[in-house]
């Protein structure tokens, strides 16, 4: 089963609050739903819409077609009455749309003047198109009136918007009843919860021991810091918010410096920002988590489109050269649990760990199960014991070893003086142009790259070992190419899927294998540029077969896939 509704308006007509509102019913019934939302960069005015995938099945990616469009405004039918499956209905403000003709069942439902009439407000004519969609389905009451005072309260306004949804709800089964062919009930528990991928990744940040963030606001990262500073007096975190990115960056080394698990968290133009503090943290070998939520650019770009074009940049951020980790979610899922590893890495290695996503997983929200905490473990690294420094004259913050990590003391211990420089230092930490120890620091640092390749993840293979085709993609892209392959090897198309989501350092051992197990391989990224084919044939010698490219701000869909692929013959 999949149902897919469409809320189409302006900013300032509450779409979002009724797409969310939508996904959480869902998800309270036992449905399994993916959602995401396209808006402009404004505070009012332009279209908006807020996509919602209901299965009884997981989902991970949007459908280009839309079962139920909710029309706000006039616009939304103009704009999306093409994508509208042969049973599905629109529904529309008043005498709107009317002059619309050949664009599925119309259903004129009088959202402002039920609004007006129930709650004495017309601002809550969205709340009644909710209860409009969930009345051609006949869905459980119960449920509607759960959600509503979950988000909006249980006070005066909470209980103007259950009873402005129920007015919407009764006027459905009294007007359209059987207009719309579906009826959907519960079908579990509402065990789920319902994330997106900023959420997610707060949730692994604090599940992982962080206690301090300062970050700049910058769309679409920016729900990443009002989630924690929401949590930030119950669990003790420091959320702060500084004059810039610069600022934000070297406040979290300064904290990460003293013991603390600190990130920061921005996109693309604010790491532009935060590139010389990165720097500073490769060469003080200071842990710290970088969140680089991608948007389009350059400069201002697309300011809450999505785009994958960052993974060039935060591979070789910063001049000069150091050990870094980038780690790249292919899900809600993973968005918490490689913020966890994100945070151990950090420590073990001594070094900036950089967690790639975009606008697309950052804001679409999806039903996971509840994360097992059980699984969570803290790894703080090599860490220097006081007891040793009756044996060692003086601590030495970079001593040379083997590894290229080493003991690690907080600042103002007993025992230890903690020494570091932004210049080039000797092991204790003093400034020095020695060229022999510059040789020596260099290396050492740089041997951390050796262990850490067995800390990376080989690529996850999706569909049969080996296949006559093969896509390939990273980060946000998994679900969209894993529907892909169901659907075409359901009709008979020998594919499967090698997916990236732990980038750099790149798992050299194991991908030459994977690839030389295919006959054609497609590259499929939100870049103009092909930018992991190019890292590919850079770290493996091994030329892509073809890439398909999108750099439109929008995300893949699994039938924009597959059309490309027709296109190559496929």
């Amino acid at each position: 089963m999949n149902l897919n509704i469409m809320v189409g308006g302006e900013a300032g007509q509450g779409v979002q609050s009724v797409g969310f509102l939508l996904a959480k019913a869902f998800a309270r019934g036992g449905y399994h739903v993916f959602a995401d939302q396209d808006y402009e960069s404004r505070v009012r005015g332009g279209h908006n819409f807020y996509r919602v995938r209901i299965s009884d099945s997981k989902v991970g990616a949007i459908t280009e077609t839309v079962d139920i469009l909710l029309a706000l405004n006039n616009e939304s039918i103009s704009l999306h009455a093409e994508k509208m499956t042969d049973s599905g209905v629109i529904v529309f403000n008043g005498g709107e749309g009317q002059e619309i003709q050949n664009t599925g069942n119309l259903l004129n439902a009088p959202l402002e003047a039920l609004s007006i009439e129930q709650a004495g407000s017309k601002l809550m004519a969205n709340t009644v198109a909710f209860g409009v969609a969930m009345g051609l389905i006949h869905y459980e009451q119960k449920i509607i009136k759960e959600v509503l005072q979950e988000h909006f309260g249980t006070d005066e306004i909470g209980e103007k918007n259950v009873v402005a949804a129920i007015s919407g709800y009764d006027y459905a089964i009294r007007k359209f009843n059987g207009e719309f062919g579906s009826i959907l009930n519960s079908i579990g528990d509402g065990n789920k919860m319902l994330l997106n991928g900023n959420e997610a990744i707060a949730l692994g940040a604090i599940a992982a021991g962080c206690t301090f963030m300062a970050a700049y606001p910058m769309t679409p990262a920016s729900s990443i810091m009002e989630y924690l500073a929401g949590k930030s007096e119950e669990l003790g975190l420091v959320v702060i918010q500084p004059e810039d990115e610069i600022s934000a960056i070297n406040m979290a080394i300064g904290a990460a410096f003293a013991g603390t698990r600190a990130m920061t968290a921005t996109s693309g133009g604010g790491f532009c920002l935060m590139v010389e503090g990165l720097g500073l943290a490769g060469m003080t070998e200071t842990p710290l988590v970088v969140v680089d939520a991608q948007r389009p650019g350059p400069a201002i770009g697309l300011a809450t489109r999505t785009e994958q074009s960052d993974l060039q940049f935060a591979i070789h951020a910063s001049h000069g050269e150091f050990p870094r980790v980038v780690l790249a979610p292919a899900n809600v899922e993973e968005a918490f649990w490689l913020s966890v590893k994100a945070f151990n890495l950090a420590d073990k290695y001594q070094l900036p760990v950089i967690l790639l996503t975009d606008q697309h997983l950052a804001s679409s929200y999806s039903t996971v199960d509840k994360f097992d905490l059980s699984q969570v473990s803290i790894d703080r690294g090599l860490l220097y014991e006081e007891d040793q420094a009756t044996s060692m004259e003086v601590y030495n913050q970079h001593k040379i070893t083997h590894s290229g990590i080493s003991p690690r003391a907080w600042p103002l211990p007993d025992h230890a003086l903690v020494v570091t420089d932004s210049h080039e230092h000797d092991e204790e930490g003093h400034l020095t142009e020695d060229a022999n120890t510059r040789t020596r620091m260099m290396l050492k640092r740089l041997r951390k790259s050796e262990s850490l390749q067995e800390e990376i993840a080989s690529p996850h293979v999706y569909g049969p070992d080996k296949a006559e085709i093969t896509l390939i993609g990273w980060g946000s892209t998994y679900g969209a190419l894993r529907e892909t392959v169901d659907i075409l090897g359901g009709r008979g198309v020998d594919i499967n899927l090698i997916h990236f989501s732990e980038i750099w350092p790149f798992p050299i051992q194991t991908v030459p294998e994977l690839l030389n197990n295919t006959k054609q391989s497609y590259v499929v990224e939100n870049n103009a540029t092909g930018q992991l084919a190019q890292l590919i044939r850079s770290e493996t010698g091994i030329k892509i077969t073809s890439s398909i490219l999108k750099f439109d701000g929008r995300p893949f869909t699994p039938s924009y896939i597959i059309e490309k692929l027709k296109e190559e013959g496929i």
